[in-house]
């Protein structure tokens, strides 16, 4: 008993000291930055003038990159995952993949971002765009995804299947009828986390060669491109206190899409779960 009390004590004592120390974050940037925060900051092309300077094509290169990056995961995670976990059983080359896999999702960033500039960027012709940058976070976010997806998977009920074999179903049909749609909250949730951990990626874009600095909206996937963090890593670099500033405000920016991304993940996840109730 004395050892569980000593535990719970230690598990309030760490939680009170990271809530603290996330609040006092927030304080700050808040206090630095909510001056700059008005439709003119939110819609203004950057300037050399940090009291002029916006993030509209950063906002809108984060846009491209994450339906780029969902285009290029989704649908490979979840094929991958699938495969794993219906067709792949245990065999040697299940297992190699899975190994694979699991040690991918440990991989430093960077690494995403030399294999992006070598692959996407020069073997591939792409050049620095935002089809590369999109593939190069794919990449990234791919081993989260396979992951989530078959953990999602495993929650759906043996009983399921079998209920669809004895009902004269194929493997496939039982699958896409009776499979996914129940693991698909599941799937929701991992994807919608590996956007957020994408749309926080600086090193990998960098590496490819996204600019820290345009004037220009990105016109298709072509075209070259920015993100926030770079945008915020930019400003930061400054030494004036205005471009801190601003920096400020585009850490509040990215909060509030990254929250908006979750807060969409659980509305969807919780109406399919009463859906499939």
């Amino acid at each position: 008993m004395a050892g569980d009390r000593l535990l719970q004590t230690m598990s309030i004592l760490v939680l009170t000291l990271s809530l603290v120390a996330l609040l006092a974050l927030l304080y700050d940037i808040w206090s630095d930055g909510w001056a700059r925060l008005d439709w003119e900051f939110l819609t203004s092309m950057p300037s050399r003038r940090a009291s002029s300077a916006g993030i509209y094509p950063a906002i809108l290169g984060s846009l491209y990159i994450l339906m780029v990056t969902a285009a290029f995961a989704l649908p490979l995670g979840i094929g991958a995952a699938v495969y794993l976990e219906e067709y792949g059983g245990g065999g040697r080359m299940a297992r190699l993949i899975e190994i694979n896999i699991a040690n991918l999702a440990g991989v430093p960033s960077i690494i995403y971002g030399l294999l992006g500039l070598g692959i996407f960027v020069r073997a591939f012709g792409w050049g620095p765009s935002i089809l590369s940058g999109g593939a190069t976070l794919g990449l990234l976010a791919l081993p989260v995804v396979i992951l989530s997806t078959r953990e999602a998977l495993r929650t759906v009920p043996m009983s399921a299947r079998e209920g669809s074999y004895a009902l004269g179903a194929t493997k496939w049909q039982t699958i896409w009828h009776q499979v996914l749609p129940t693991a698909l909250p599941g799937i929701l949730t991992g994807l919608i986390l590996a956007m957020s951990r994408a749309i926080g990626e600086t090193a990998p874009l960098i590496t490819i060669g996204a600019l820290a600095y345009i004037d220009f909206t990105p016109s298709g996937v072509m075209s070259p491109f920015t993100v926030l963090p770079i945008q915020i890593y930019n400003w930061v670099s400054k030494p004036q206190v205005a471009f801190a500033e601003n920096a400020a405000a585009g850490i509040i920016v990215l909060l509030v899409l990254l929250l908006s991304m979750n807060a969409v993940a659980i509305v969807l996840r919780d109406r399919f779960q009463k859906a499939r109730a």
